[in-house]
């Protein structure tokens, strides 16, 4: 009975402070409604307020700046290269800290890493990015293949400036340059096709050169080419011996069998019979 007078006496209570804070907010919504200025409407050129930044949103904005910093140095490196690649611009260490996050200046490993790679150009003051190849347009690269009657690879011209893929493509379609697969990287190779030395060969000299029946097997072409002092551009023998190695590598090995023990195992543990009485 006393803990039900204490609880009904709680309700009392509460039902008091209830109707109290009903009172006081009736008041103080009267004195605000007389003490409220006119409200003038805004005016067209008025800017809208900007959105406050949630506090979540902020945090989570701070929880990925911070994993940025805490990483790795060269996982830092590549996010700084790959923005130099991107934008082809010069950046301060500051503007590199806004672009990504990646705060050069206070990490030394990582500004020494950055200044010394071999990718990116520092001139002591900002940041670019570096391609094997200085070259700015068609002109310039195929100038450089024509100075390389032997070859270059394709792979060593793609950054050197956004559109070179496409201006490669063009050349060839023009018929200025080659572009041919090496047998052995598998990677195209851009070789010159000068036109100031047009080379015309003879019907009968094709029809002979493709009469010529060839071995089947690349094994015989290659010694063929080897007995008339060439060098072939592909190794079979070499590839056939990885493609062995890669199969044998690659089979299951087979499980091996397990041996139960039985009445005719011969036991090692004789002075202790206890643990085979079941057997």
């Amino acid at each position: 009975m006393a803990l039900q007078e204490k609880l009904d006496r709680f309700k009392k209570q509460q039902e008091k402070c209830q109707t109290t804070l009903t009172s006081i907010a009736a008041s103080n919504n009267a004195t605000t409604q007389k003490s409220k200025p006119t409200v003038r409407p805004p005016s067209a050129n008025a800017r809208a307020p900007a959105p406050a930044v949630k506090f979540s949103n902020d945090t989570e904005r701070l929880q990925h700046i911070n994993s940025i910093r805490k990483a790795p140095v060269g996982a830092q490196i590549k996010r700084v290269v790959d923005l130099l690649l991107q934008t082809r611009q010069a950046f301060t260490p500051e503007q590199i800290n806004e672009a990504c996050y990646v705060d050069a200046n206070a990490n030394k490993a990582v500004f020494d890493s950055l200044r010394n790679n071999p990718k990116v150009h520092y001139d002591g003051k900002h940041f670019c990015y570096k391609s094997k190849h200085d070259l700015k347009d068609t002109n310039q690269l195929l100038y450089l293949i024509r100075k390389k009657p032997e070859g270059i690879a394709v792979i060593d011209l793609k950054d050197a400036y956004p559109s070179v893929m496409e201006d490669l493509q063009a050349l060839k379609a023009s018929g200025d340059i080659l572009l041919l697969s090496n047998f052995d990287s598998q990677e195209d190779v851009a070789y010159p096709n000068d036109p100031r030395v047009p080379i015309k060969v003879d019907d009968e000299l094709k029809q002979l050169f493709r009469g010529i029946e060839l071995p089947s097997d690349m094994l015989d072409i290659e010694k063929d080419l080897q007995k008339n002092g060439m060098k072939p551009a592909t190794n079979t023998a070499q590839r056939r011996a990885l493609s062995e190695v890669q199969v044998i590598s690659s089979k299951p090995k087979g499980k091996k069998k397990k041996h139960e023990i039985t009445k005719r195992t011969k036991l090692t543990n004789a002075h202790l019979p206890e643990l085979f009485q079941k057997l």
